[in-house]
């Protein structure tokens, strides 16, 4: 119970919760395991939960009729997901694990009486909704305005962070990987690396892209 109650304490939305208050979320949450490449939830499913991602990292895409997937996010321990069933809506999205994970699943109605009665955590959880939408827009906006070229290099500059005085993307991303999050193919992403790679602006270490100089405005 302690090392869920830790667990919960880290996540955003519960941070400023006392210690009794968090002892009973954990208590009432039930903590569940996922093998590697497992739907969790499904896009169009009815909603019932939200998820807390306790270990592991996950995926939220969205699919269309022929089944090409696009990523919209990433997340790991600390995040969640499922918030959106409070209004008891289809899953707007679906949610796969990259890796075995553990999460702590809170049912709707648990949810529900938990906000009403702590209003603190409500009021952050519209706040995370927002940011969200923002980030949505901007996605969209990438999409619409954006061409391939562009996409992938906005992506390798918002992925990277500082290590060492690198810029390195800590996710070791496959072509196919960063094809889903940009909504391009595979072989169009496999070129613009390749010419990436070729003009000094990346290279690979360790399977992780390493950012040299700022990648051009144009290709």
């Amino acid at each position: 119970m302690q090392s869920i109650a830790a667990s919960l304490k880290a996540v955003s939305l519960f941070s400023g919760l006392s210690d009794a208050e968090i002892d009973a979320l954990a208590a009432a949450a039930i903590v569940r395991t996922f093998p590697k490449n497992t739907i969790v939830v499904t896009e169009g499913e009815k909603s019932d939960s939200l998820y807390v991602i306790l270990s592991g990292r996950v995926k939220a895409y969205v699919s269309d009729a022929n089944g090409k997937d696009l990523i919209l996010n990433l997340v790991g321990p600390g995040e969640y997901f499922g918030e959106l069933t409070l209004d008891e809506g289809p899953r707007s999205a679906s949610v796969a694990t990259l890796e075995q994970c553990k999460m702590a699943v809170v049912a709707n109605d648990v949810l529900r009486e938990f906000l009403a009665a702590h209003p603190v955590a409500a009021l952050q959880l519209i706040r995370e909704l927002i940011g969200r939408v923002r980030h949505m827009t901007e996605s969209l906006k990438d999409l619409a305005m954006l061409d391939v070229y562009g996409r992938v290099a906005k992506l390798l500059l918002d992925s990277a962070q500082d290590t060492d005085g690198k810029l390195v993307i800590p996710e070791r991303l496959t072509q196919q990987d960063i094809a889903d999050r940009v909504s391009a193919s595979r072989e169009m992403v496999s070129r613009i690396l390749k010419e990436l790679t070729t003009g000094g602006y990346i290279t690979s270490e360790g399977g992780r892209i390493v950012i040299q100089r700022q990648p051009p405005r144009g290709w």
